[in-house]
């Protein structure tokens, strides 16, 4: 496929992992520099101790995002984000026990971040399989 070859370059592979990770990234910046707002965040959802648990999620966003984009453990940097995300999901976008009014809302929102899950298997996926590409067992990175 002729056409394809755009696409099929490793920069515009790095420019979708980047876009997969961007909010990452953003986020734990965002929570580095105002670590106030994010121990807050993290109290309104009801996780104690709150600044070891906004400490640990900027690590995390910043950590992960870091090993995709960098190739190094990428399998594991998604798997966490996934795992990370999934988890964020149920707890922030409880669209089923919310009002009417938040509903909709909230629902668009837990099915956007399982399509960002469905992303950082991939991402696993492939890199898990082209570490074992090159022996009859996976490797282990």
């Amino acid at each position: 496929m002729r056409w394809a070859w755009p696409f099929a370059t490793p920069v515009a592979h790095w420019l979708a992992l980047l876009g997969l990770c961007a909010a990452y990234l953003q986020g734990g910046l965002q929570k580095a520099l105002d670590f106030g707002g994010a121990v807050a965040e993290t109290a309104h959802f009801g996780l104690h101790p709150a600044a070891p648990v906004a400490a640990a999620v900027i690590a995390l966003e910043l950590g992960a995002s870091l090993a995709i984009l960098t190739g190094r453990c990428r399998w594991l940097g998604a798997l966490l984000l996934a795992a990370f995300t999934l988890a964020a999901t149920f707890l922030a976008n409880r669209f089923w026990s919310a009002p009417a009014a938040e509903r909709f809302a909230l629902e668009n929102g837990f099915f956007e971040h399982l399509g960002l899950v469905g992303g950082f298997l991939l991402v696993a996926w492939q890199d898990l399989r082209s570490l074992g590409a090159g022996s009859s067992t996976p490797a282990a990175s």
